[in-house]
Parts: C-alpha cells; sequence; structure tokens
C-alpha cells in the first residue's frame, strides 16, 4: 500500500511539474512515506530521519516531509523532532501536498494535515509507476475491522471502495502500459463493497481486461470468504490460486482479545473449504507472537494450527505495541522479550520444515512461470513466479520479461523452486 500511495503521490506531483531526482544532495523536497503496522517500520524511519539531518544543515532551504501512517499516528512525538521535519501529512493528504510545500516556502512555518477522509479513494489519479511486471491498484481504503493490535483503522480511516468501472478503467490503462499482472489492494480487500458489486463481482471484471494475464489481491480477512468468492477463484483462470489467510494466533481467548471474529474452528473449517474449492491452491499467512498474556499453553495451539495448515510460507512477528490500538490501553505488553523471541525462534524453524515440504512436493510438476527479470544472484538465470505466488529460478531461454513459460521443476529449497523450460513448449 506504501508503494501503491507513493506512486499516488508522484503523479500528482508531476502535474504540478515538480520533477524527481536520485540524489538527495540535488533534492529541494525530501518524502519519507511511512508505516505504522510494525516495530521495524518505526525504527526504520526514525533511522532515515537522523541520516536526512545533515543535509537540512548544508541546505536550510530543503523541505523535509514525513507522510503516511507513521505521521498520522504519531504526530504530536514527531513533531518534538527539532526543525528537521517540515510536513506532516496522513494518507488522505496527498492532494494538498503541492500547495503545503508552497506555504512552507513562503512562510517559513511547518505544515500538517491530518484530516481523514469517508470519501476520498484517489480513484481520479492515475499513479505514475515503474515499468514492469505486476502493478499495484488499490480497489478500497480504510478499515472497519479494529483489530486491537492494528492502527491502520486511526491511521486510514473507514472503509470506503472505488467503483467496478473506475478500477477496471485503471487496469485498462495498465494494460496499454505494458503490465501483465494486477494486485489489488485493500487493508481488508475482501471487504469490498459498492452498488456495482462485491469483491467476486470486481476480481471477475478486472480478469476480463484483455491483456491482464494474472490477478491477485491482497491482503483478505478470514471472516469475507463468501462460496461465491471461492468459486470465482475456483474458476476463472486469470485468478491465481493463491490465498493469503492472515491467522494471527491459533487460541481462542487470545484471538478474541485480538477481535479477530473467527475462532480457530472456523479457522480450520475455513481452510478446509479452501482447498475443496480451490485446486493446487497456495496457502499463506500472517502469524504474532508474545500477544500480551499470552501462556506458553497457547502458544502451542499456534505451533498445532500451523502444523495442521502447512501452510507454503508465513509472515512470523514478535508482537510490538503501536500507539493508540485498543491493546495499547487495555493490554500490558507483558510477554518478556526473550519469551517472545524462544517463541518466533520455534515458530520459524516449523515453518521453515512445513515450507521445504510444500515445495518438495512440487519437485516433478510442470508449473506456468511468469517472468519477471534476472535472478538476483545469478545474471544468467531468470525469476519468476507460479500462479501460487512461488518464486522460480531457471536458466535463460528464448523468452524475455512478461512472458508466460512452462516450467519443469526439479528442485527446491524452502524459499525458492528451481526448474528448466519444459520441453513440451
Amino acid at each position: 500500500m506504501n508503494e501503491y500511495d507513493t506512486e499516488l503521490l508522484k503523479s500528482i506531483l508531476v502535474s504540478k511539474d515538480y520533477e524527481f531526482t536520485t540524489s538527495e544532495d540535488e533534492a529541494e523536497v525530501i518524502f519519507l512515506n511511512t508505516c505504522a503496522v510494525r516495530e521495524n517500520a518505526h525504527s526504520k524511519i526514525y533511522g532515515r530521519l537522523g541520516e536526512l539531518k545533515h543535509l537540512k544543515q548544508k541546505n536550510k532551504k530543503l523541505v523535509v516531509g514525513l507522510l503516511g501512517c507513521m505521521s498520522q499516528n504519531l504526530r504530536g512525538d514527531l513533531d518534538r523532532s527539532g526543525q528537521l521535519i517540515d510536513i506532516f501529512a496522513g494518507p488522505d493528504s496527498y492532494k494538498r501536498i503541492p500547495g503545503m510545500i508552497d506555504s512552507v516556502l513562503d512562510t517559513g512555518k511547518r505544515a500538517y494535515d491530518f484530516s481523514l477522509s469517508e470519501f476520498e479513494d484517489y480513484g481520479d489519479v492515475y499513479p505514475k509507476r515503474v515499468p514492469g511486471i505486476n502493478a499495484w491498484i488499490a480497489v478500497m481504503r480504510g478499515c472497519d475491522n479494529f483489530c486491537s493490535f492494528c492502527v491502520v483503522p486511526y491511521t486510514r480511516g473507514r472503509e470506503r471502495s472505488r467503483s467496478v468501472e473506475n478500477v477496471v478503467g485503471e487496469t485498462q490503462k495498465l494494460v496499454e502500459d505494458g503490465f501483465r499482472q494486477v494486485t489489488l489492494l485493500g487493508q481488508n480487500v475482501n471487504s469490498y463493497r459498492t452498488n456495482g458489486g462485491d469483491f467476486a463481482d470486481l476480481m471477475q471484471a478486472v480478469a476480463a481486461v484483455d491483456g491482464i494475464e494474472r490477478v491477485r489481491y491482497t491482503s483478505p480477512h478470514p471472516k469475507d470468504f463468501p462460496e461465491k468468492f471461492l468459486k470465482v477463484m475456483a474458476e476463472n483462470p486469470k485468478i491465481c490460486n493463491h490465498v493469503h489467510l492472515p491467522l494471527q494466533a491459533g487460541n481462542n481467548r487470545v484471538l478474541d482479545l485480538m477481535a479477530r471474529t473467527y475462532t480457530k474452528e472456523s479457522f480450520l473449517a475455513l481452510v478446509e473449504q479452501i482447498k475443496r474449492t480451490v485446486p493446487n491452491v497456495t496457502l499463506t499467512t500472517d502469524v504474532i507472537v508474545g500477544f500480551p498474556t499470552e501462556t506458553d499453553a497457547e502458544f502451542e495451539e499456534t505451533l498445532d494450527v500451523m502444523q495442521a495448515v502447512e501452510f507454503d510460507s508465513a509472515f512470523m512477528f514478535k508482537y510490538s505495541e503501536r500507539k493508540n490500538t485498543i491493546a495499547y490501553k487495555n493490554l500490558a505488553d507483558d510477554v518478556p522479550a526473550e519469551k517472545k523471541t524462544e517463541r518466533i525462534v520455534r515458530l520459524f524453524d516449523l515453518q521453515k520444515a512445513n515450507s521445504l515440504k510444500r515445495n518438495q512436493a512440487d519437485i516433478g510438476k510442470e508449473e506456468v512461470v511468469l517472468i519477471e527479470g534476472p535472478s538476483r544472484k545469478n545474471e544468467d538465470e531468470w525469476m519468476g513466479r507460479t500462479d501460487g505466488n512461488k518464486i522460480v529460478v531457471l536458466d535463460k531461454g528464448d523468452f524475455n520479461r512478461g512472458d508466460l513459460v512452462e516450467v519443469s521443476i526439479s528442485g527446491a529449497s524452502a524459499n525458492t523452486l528451481f526448474g528448466t523450460e519444459s520441453t513440451a513448449n
């Protein structure tokens, strides 16, 4: 979402005749677009701000702006950062940033805009993207779930969805710009609703655009997987067979404290329904360890669920307090740091074994791979992704970036599949 928002802001600034430079020393304006979901994101931004101090000291007219969720959530703390930051703006304020730059340059005073809109969806802005294979499209903004650990509803406001026609129009422009794949974005993307249809209808409409080969989406919530939605995934060959299904915890008491609105049992039942309905589905997840008051026995239940499902991969995090969330206000962060570390190491080890097992099961299969570009480790190899979003590395052949190539999988690690172009091609 941050990447997409940055593309939106670039488009807005270009429309006002701003130009971009890759050199910080040449820049007259520097923006940091921020996330507030994890502690690591905060640490990176504080470190990055520290790196910019010397530029501000050399050029007193340099305008530094802090944008996005961190700016929205921690504006009081960051306001005490001395004279380094000139502009503070939240995720609904990007259209007003050119005027804020003018204000800072004219008055020498800081500019602030933290307004949250019930209507702003940026559907009238076509993002300025770097050419590539995949393009992000934010089909909705905000979130109504209020999970107790999450700050998003407070930094991005309430849910509002773009029209089906508007999203389809952007997708058609993407095809003209050479993109082959789109990923539909939302904080709770499968709760998308408009008068023109629900998320299943939107996916069908986007997949029907000529020139788009694959449609992905992230990030969904387990509460929004009706049978209609799953059937669309199963029946439309352009909609990828990959479901990211955030578990967060495997114990019902902890899930209730998290305000996740499902139980361990209903989650496992949904997994079985997905596996029955969507053939050869790839399942991935998110997990938080060390949520306040989580006991050793409750963490063991999370391990049990992870083992029962055998996710293909997982994003795993130690709980960190997010200011202004329900958990921050009502629950002491009482799980010791060393206990969190112990738990996440065990979780990593289990998931690594499961990922390797799942990937090794693909050896001998034929997979259609969308080529994204050169491998990071070897310029004589290509890297691409399967329909299930698994990375595949193969020798360079007579094909190019953006091609769909049938590949015979011959090897696997926990993170990567290896293969050769199928002789049947």
